[in-house]
């Protein structure tokens, strides 16, 4: 227990909707940058990606500035025709389909599950035509979408997967670890997440190969860790040829730098830490309010099987219940608006009805490992006032 529990006749909180976990361990791994005089793209992004390889069980890992980045790049790689198509669910950041178009491709929205809020299987079927050729799946919240289904079918259309892990990082699905199921996987360590770089994200494949580009691609093109067609030029004088590189690829400044690189790997090793942390929060919620009928979980939690980022309930007062939690110091939201009622992606609207209508339902709850039982405790009973007034 972290703290004692607070009746309703205690004093006002202020309760965060998210909040990184940081101590001192990041603060002496930043200190060491500082004092090496090294805080651009340096060997802690090497010794970061070698660890995230050793922690997801892949081939390849690669840092990037973000997991927009990743994303982006992920479609990049493959070289698709400009014009083709991308199955994107609606109930997603918008980084999930800006990448579509930083591609030039064109997204397809998908409706949500009714039950998970991830990809709704029977939907992204109807939705399917000969002009797509990648699938990105989103595991919402840090549930699974029910990848042994969805693997099969898309490989029969020989459509490419890439999944999107932004709200996932520890967790296995039927055995095989979130982030390995596809042909490409994108993680995200932007402060909200399950771990944090303040901003960044990690791209991972099994397929070293599709990746071999990418750490040009990162770096405005330049890879200096392979000199490719340049052993002509460095073989007789490698000493004074140090200053070499090529362009060979289009490049963007998408690279992580060691600053970043140093908080992630502190960070890896309290990952499994923060995530029962969030379990027992997620357990504490989910008891607090299994006896009001108006207020139901956002998804079929299973705190014991996975991680999960974002913890939300659905209730048909929404604006009421936020009003209500805010008026006690108690910080809410909604992720997200779906993407097919953005003005952005107007010409690409398809029918998403469900989501479209139930988003309205549905509200984020604080959670984070740093919230304490007593600020849980505060939190449900809110919940409780406002189911009896």
């Amino acid at each position: 227990m972290k703290g004692p529990f607070v009746s309703s006749n205690a004093e006002k909180m202020n309760v965060r909707l998210f909040k990184p976990s940081l101590g001192q361990e990041e603060l002496l791994a930043v200190q060491d940058c500082f004092e090496r005089s090294w805080i651009g793209l340096g060997p802690r992004v090497n010794e970061f990606e070698n660890a995230w390889k050793a922690f997801l069980g892949c081939n390849e890992a690669i840092a990037l500035n973000s997991a927009t980045a990743a994303l982006h790049l992920a479609l990049a790689v493959f070289r698709f025709s400009e014009g083709k198509k991308v199955l994107v669910p609606s109930l997603t950041f918008a980084s999930t389909a800006t990448a579509v178009l930083y591609n030039r491709l064109e997204p397809v929205f998908v409706d949500s599950d009714p039950i998970t809020l991830g990809m709704d299987l029977s939907d992204l079927d109807k939705k399917y035509d000969r002009d797509c050729v990648a699938v990105m799946p989103v595991h919402y919240a840090g549930h699974p979408v029910d990848m042994e289904k969805l693997v099969p079918w898309a490989r029969e259309r020989k459509l490419k997967i890439i999944e999107d892990c932004a709200h996932t990082s520890g967790s296995e699905y039927k055995g095989t670890p979130l982030g390995l199921w596809g042909d490409i996987s994108c993680f995200s360590f932007e402060e909200k997440k399950l771990m944090t770089t303040g901003d960044g994200g990690m791209m991972c494949s099994n397929d070293v190969d599709l990746l071999k580009d990418v750490r040009a691609m990162r770096w405005v093109g330049i890879d200096k860790d392979n000199w490719k067609s340049a052993q002509a030029y460095t073989d007789a004088n490698k000493d004074a040829m140090h200053w070499f590189y090529e362009l060979s690829v289009l490049g963007y400044k998408y690279n992580m730098n060691d600053l970043a690189a140093s908080v992630g790997i502190v960070q890896l090793g309290k990952l499994p830490e923060m995530n029962q942390r969030r379990s027992e929060i997620l357990k504490h919620y989910m008891n607090g309010i299994s006896n009001d009928s108006s207020i139901l979980p956002l998804l079929p939690y299973r705190p014991d099987q996975y991680a999960y980022q974002i913890f939300g309930v659905r209730t048909p007062n929404r604006d009421e219940f936020i009003i209500h939690l805010k008026s006690r110091g108690v910080a809410t939201g909604c992720h997200y608006t779906p993407l097919s009622l953005q003005p952005l992606f107007r010409e690409f609207a398809s029918d998403c009805h469900y989501i479209e209508e139930e988003i309205n339902r549905c509200v984020t709850l604080p959670l984070h490992p740093d919230l304490t039982d007593s600020e849980v405790e505060y939190v449900l009973e809110g919940i409780r006032d406002f189911c009896r007034s």
